[in-house]
């Protein structure tokens, strides 16, 4: 882990690395405890607002850092080491403000007043959830229903939000203020992992929508180019998974050496001789490592397609999309082993609920389900023996 960090600190984005790094470190303090407690982690929220961190990929010209995808995602990393609800959020801040480039064309707008007015996204989206219905209503628009799994939506300043056309059936998604009447955002998220991601319920009782707020140029997956969204989503999300793994081996490495014991019959007086346990550090530390590599390299061709914008080819866009599924098996695979087996390495003590460290499985189960890579192995394996690239989709 120390190379990649190395790596990464000797980037031009080294300033915005240490900045997140700081963050993390201080999030970190309060994790279990926040943890435990869910709801909205309204002052964290609020450093990432004044850290200036939430405009890292809006271009310089329009007030952000100008960060490529491969840096920004880099630091959703850092911070999901240390808290990956917070991390969550902040990788989705980048993912809506990319959903306001790839679907609309009133996006400079946009970066210019998230800049200016430090604007959090919330994520309304989910598009397997078809509840919200959208009509027209004199020139403009009326939204109903609601939706589910919309992180980060409470303490949110805007709403990336999808709904279907009451007319046509089509998908519609627009983005709008999170106070507008009619909307209200429910405190209703109770699952085990990811506590403080709000990611519970929104409802829509006839909120008016303005015609210029609808996305609909090219409108969703509307081009090869507006196509890249799902894989930002995909890439974001393996940061996520591969933060949690990197957190969870750095604290049961720190435990390991400073609290557990050796057992009785090992024949060695600490853990850190034992070799069952230098075993399984080292197959945490490869498996990790190669998600790692795999997930550094898919981010580095997402920056080459995102870079052509509307010249990118289909070929182009699905290399992107090969890149990103077996980064994200690899990932899921690699942080589900290390978050459930860390307590073969640091002991029975390490159970205590002060420690806390069952929070990275929980973290990491609960979000995987959401995407099961059962398909991104078959996509996978369509691309392998039958020469098939991903159909795009919100998910592929």
């Amino acid at each position: 882990m120390g190379a990649v960090l190395a790596a990464a600190v000797e980037s031009p984005a080294a300033l915005w690395c240490e900045r997140a790094e700081r963050l993390a470190a201080e999030f970190a303090r309060t994790a279990v405890a926040r943890d435990k407690a869910g709801g909205t982690a309204k002052a964290e929220r609020d450093r990432l607002r004044e850290s200036g961190l939430l405009n890292l990929i809006i271009p310089v010209e329009y007030g952000g850092a100008g960060l490529d995808w491969h840096d920004t995602l880099y630091l959703v990393r850092i911070i999901s080491r240390a808290d990956s609800s917070l991390g969550h959020l902040f990788g989705f801040q980048h993912l809506l403000l990319a959903t306001v480039r790839l679907f609309g064309d009133q996006w400079p707008d946009y970066y210019r007043e998230t800049v200016r007015r430090r604007w959090f996204w919330g994520n309304a989206l989910n598009p397997l959830d078809t509840r919200a219905r959208i009509r027209a209503d004199g020139g403009h628009w009326r939204l109903h229903g609601s939706k589910s799994f919309c992180s980060g939506a409470m303490d949110a300043d805007q709403l990336v939000v999808s709904a279907i056309a009451e007319d046509d059936g089509r998908l519609v998604v627009a983005a709008i203020p999170s106070d507008r009447p009619g909307i209200r955002i429910n405190a209703d998220w109770d699952n085990m992992g990811q506590r403080q991601t709000d990611s519970g319920t929104v409802d829509f009782h006839g909120v008016q929508v303005y015609d210029h707020e609808i996305l609909r140029h090219p409108g969703p997956l509307g081009s090869v180019y507006a196509s890249l969204r799902p894989l930002i989503a995909q890439l974001v999300l393996t940061n996520v998974y591969l933060g949690i793994g990197e957190g969870a081996l750095a604290e049961a490495r720190t435990y390991t050496r400073r609290q557990a014991r050796a057992w009785f019959s090992s024949g060695v007086e600490s853990p850190t001789q034992d070799p069952y346990v230098l075993r399984k550090y080292g197959q945490f530390w490869v498996a990790l490592s190669a998600a790692a590599q795999a997930t550094d390299q898919a981010a580095r061709l997402l920056d080459a397609a995102w870079s052509k914008e509307d010249a990118l080819s289909e070929a182009e866009r699905g290399q992107v999309a090969i890149a990103s599924a077996a980064a994200k098996v690899l990932a899921t695979q690699a942080g589900l082993d290390v978050t459930q087996r860390l307590f073969e390495v640091t002991g029975a003590r390490a159970t205590a609920s002060a420690a806390g460290f069952d929070r990275f499985w929980r973290n990491l189960r609960t979000h995987s389900l959401h995407d099961p890579i059962d398909y991104k192995l078959r996509d996978l394996g369509e691309w392998v023996l039958n020469d098939r690239l991903p159909v795009p989709s919100f998910y592929s």
